[in-house]
C-alpha cells in the first residue's frame, strides 16, 4: 500500500550516524514552513488567496523565522548534505522559508498542499494521499529531497506534528513504506555543523 507509515519513533542514532546517512542520499527531509507572526491570520476565500503575501490577508513568517531558516540553510550547506529537489507548498511562507534556505531552485508542489484549502484539492484525503505518496518516492539516488510544507499535513499524514521550523526526515523503502530517522527542530542544524564541521 503506497505511502503506508511503517514506523513512529525515530531510532536512536549518534549525530555523527545521521550526519553520514544524509550524506549518502535517499531521504525526504520534511520542513515545516519557520516561525510565523500568528497575530496573523490565513483568510482562504477564493481560489489562489494562498498566494497573497499581505499579512493582512494570509499568515507570513515573523523576524525569527526568517532567521531561523537562513541558518538551518547555512548549517546544511556547512554540513555538505546532498539536495537535489526542493519542493514547498505554494503558500507564501513556505515558498518564502525554502527560498530563505537557499538550497536550490524551489518548485511550488500541491502535493503537500495546506489542508485548510483542502476544498481545491480534491479534499483532505486527496491531500494525505498525495503527501504519503511524495514522502514514499525516494529522491535521485545520492541525493535527498528537501520538502517545506505545513504543520497539518505532516500530522495527518504521517506520524509526526512538526514545530515551526523543524525538520522530519523520513525514509521512503522499495515497498511504497515511509519510516521516521530523525527529528531536528531548527537550531539543532547549527548544533551539528559546528559539532562535526570543526
Amino acid at each position: 500500500m503506497l505511502g503506508r507509515i511503517v514506523a513512529a519513533v525515530p531510532p536512536e542514532m549518534t549525530d555523527e550516524v545521521l550526519v553520514d546517512r544524509l550524506l549518502a542520499g535517499g531521504f525526504n527531509i520534511y520542513f515545516r514552513h519557520v516561525a510565523t507572526d500568528w497575530s496573523q491570520s490565513d483568510n482562504v476565500h477564493k481560489e489562489e488567496d494562498w498566494l497573497n503575501c499581505n499579512p493582512a490577508h494570509m499568515r507570513q513568517l515573523s523576524d525569527k523565522g526568517r532567521a531561523d531558516a537562513r541558518a538551518i540553510g547555512k548549517a546544511m550547506r556547512e554540513l555538505k548534505i546532498p539536495d537535489g529537489e526542493v519542493l514547498a507548498s505554494p503558500y507564501c511562507r513556505t515558498i518564502e522559508t525554502a527560498r530563505l534556505m537557499d538550497l536550490g531552485k524551489v518548485t511550488p508542489s500541491t502535493d503537500v498542499m495546506n489542508l485548510r484549502a483542502e476544498n481545491y484539492f480534491g479534499g483532505r484525503a486527496a491531500i494525505i494521499a498525495s503527501a504519503r505518496k511524495l514522502l514514499a518516492t525516494s529522491p535521485p539516488p545520492g541525493t535527498n529531497r528537501v520538502i517545506v510544507a505545513h504543520g497539518n499535513v505532516a500530522r495527518e499524514a504521517t506520524p509526526v506534528y512538526p514545530g515551526e521550523g523543524e525538520g522530519i526526515v523520513f525514509q521512503p523503502d522499495r515497498n511504497g513504506d515511509f519510516k521516521v530517522i530523525a527529528r531536528l527542530p531548527p537550531d539543532r542544524w547549527a548544533q551539528l555543523s559546528t559539532s562535526l564541521t570543526d
